[in-house]
């Protein structure tokens, strides 16, 4: 590819993903204060979130349960959050003695309590394992968030909040929700520590 050719894939890349925030944001935005909010009570009330997701989303669930266990923008009391995909022998362990399908269930059944938090990243709407999760978590009366992509699949429907990135592009969906998670992130952190310092923590 000449640099001329490779420039012009840069900037058009960078305008698809563009291109594909701003068309996921106008749709849910206020579905996203929303859930701000209830992720803002869940903290205060003393429940946690349980994130998860597999390859790239796995990851994105990982770098978002290390903003709020550790500090997003500023430094204040740590809020309790933990990803399912960190743990290889429990991951391996449930995987192998049961089935790869139950290894976020299995640890949702056993650390998830009513009014806790699941949320499951997903970028075709499919993931065998998240939607396993899900199920298991609304059996225990926690709440739902799923980050999906393309149709939204089944995880969009199973989800008590819902988030879709309406693109057929991996990346691009992977990109949209880890600015979408960056965001909540951010607001939470505004809202539970108004001051910036964490001496004004409400929860």
């Amino acid at each position: 590819m000449k640099e001329k050719s490779l420039k012009e894939a840069v900037l058009r890349l960078v305008q698809d993903s563009v291109a594909v925030k701003e068309r996921f944001f106008r749709e849910n935005v206020e579905t996203l204060i929303t859930l701000v909010h209830c992720i803002v009570d869940t903290f205060r009330g003393g429940n946690k979130i349980l994130i998860f997701g597999n390859g790239g989303s796995a990851a994105d669930a990982q770098h978002i349960a290390a903003e709020f266990v550790n500090r997003f923008l500023f430094d204040r009391p740590p809020l309790p959050a933990i990803a399912l995909t960190t743990d290889s022998s429990v991951v391996t362990s449930i995987g192998n003695d049961a089935d790869f399908s139950l290894i976020f269930a299995r640890q949702i059944e056993a650390i998830g309590r009513k009014a806790d938090i699941a949320w499951g990243i997903t970028t075709s709407g499919q993931s065998p394992n998240v939607l396993a999760g899900f199920r298991q978590a609304k059996e225990q009366g926690m709440v739902t968030i799923a980050f999906t992509g393309k149709d939204g699949g089944a995880a969009l429907q199973l989800a008590d909040y819902g988030f879709n990135v309406n693109a057929m592009s991996t990346p691009r969906i992977q990109e949209t929700h880890i600015t979408a998670g960056h965001i909540i992130c951010e607001l939470v952190e505004r809202e539970l520590f108004p001051r910036g310092d964490g001496s004004e923590a409400k929860i």
